[in-house]
């Protein structure tokens, strides 16, 4: 019989939680029986919300008041002391009780909290932030998104690596793409790191993935490119653009679809393909950003998301613990 996946969980981070942290985990239940829940957080406020999907062998409440804030800073949240329930999440993941863990809480305060609790990968010098995108032949998976806004040639080749081991991970038959995202796709734009980040990729023998040059940011979505490598500041700028255009796009579409009769009948007439363009451009469905190059892995779920949001998020972390993907980038990192 296959061993449980082992998910620790921080129930106390992010908008409406522990509510939707506890649905998001009654959603996963209905779909993967694979999984056991550690779940830190208050329990006068969790116990309330299980149901009789949740029975002993399924999940584990580990009891404290204490949390992170969402306006903590990193500095802040790691004063806090590790009775939070983030910290407590993370230490399960380093002392080996838990295969990975999850949170939607602060994102800059779960950042510093695992780089102070789990070790480095060897022979990898910063983490990266990444998480999938939809284009228009599936997903795509872009870093870094925000961990670390300068980058050196070595870290964006560390980056091309654990981003095409994560892919694998997820959809494991495919050999990824992986491209650069620069101003232009001529060897000689960008500057002197990227152009130098090129060369040494193409000089790199790896079996793990090809490597297709530079990208420019309107092919992000065209989908011939399955990893996306940038430093955390270009790359966390390209994420904000993107959702802003995705938001501004389903905002005006309704607008215009439901502010005369003709618009209602167009909509009605149209509601099939209408319903798959929202799902298309729907958040929730790829929620679920992930630190890479610690040892352990950790997930970030959106903060502002609900409870389908962090049942995709759960999805996440059982393809990712499956997909071997810590053991892949051990064996492909340089």
């Amino acid at each position: 019989m296959q061993e449980k996946i082992k998910i620790a969980v921080d129930a106390m981070g992010g908008d409406g939680s522990p509510k939707k942290v506890i649905e998001g985990i009654k959603l996963h239940l209905k779909k993967s029986k694979n999984c056991f829940y550690q779940i830190f957080g208050d329990k006068n406020l969790i116990i309330p919300l299980l149901n009789n999907n949740f029975v002993e062998n399924n999940y584990e409440l580990i009891h404290t008041t204490e949390k992170v804030i969402g306006n903590d800073t990193p500095l802040g949240a790691a004063k806090r002391g590790r009775n939070t329930s983030m910290w407590l999440a993370i230490e399960s993941v380093k002392y080996g009780k838990s295969d990975i863990i999850i949170s939607a809480g602060n994102t800059g305060a779960l950042l510093v909290l695992a780089k102070l609790n789990l070790k480095m990968i060897e022979n990898i010098d910063k983490p990266a932030l990444s998480a999938l995108w939809p284009n228009k032949k599936g997903m795509s998976v872009v870093l870094d998104l925000g961990a670390n806004i300068e980058c050196s040639e070595k870290n964006l080749i560390d980056f091309s690596i654990m981003g095409s081991s994560l892919y694998k991970s997820l959809f494991k038959n495919d050999l990824p793409n992986v491209a650069l995202l620069n101003i232009g796709s001529e060897e000689t734009k960008g500057n002197e790191t990227i152009k130098n980040t090129y060369r040494n990729l193409l000089e790199l023998k790896n079996n793990n993935f090809n490597f297709n040059g530079y990208i420019e940011g309107n092919n992000l979505m065209d989908g011939n490119v399955n990893v996306i490598v940038t430093d955390g500041f270009t790359g966390n700028v390209a994420l904000k653009t993107a959702e802003g255009t995705a938001n501004f796009i389903t905002s005006e579409l309704k607008k215009n679809m439901t502010s005369n009769l003709i618009g209602k009948i167009a909509t009605l007439l149209n509601y099939t393909n209408l319903n798959k363009f929202k799902k298309k451009l729907d958040p929730r469905l790829y929620n679920g950003a992930i630190l890479l190059g610690l040892d352990s892995a950790v997930v970030k779920s959106h903060g502002s998301t609900d409870s389908i949001g962090f049942f995709h998020s759960l999805e996440v972390c059982e393809k990712i613990v499956n997909g071997k993907l810590i053991d892949k980038i051990k064996q492909s990192i340089i």
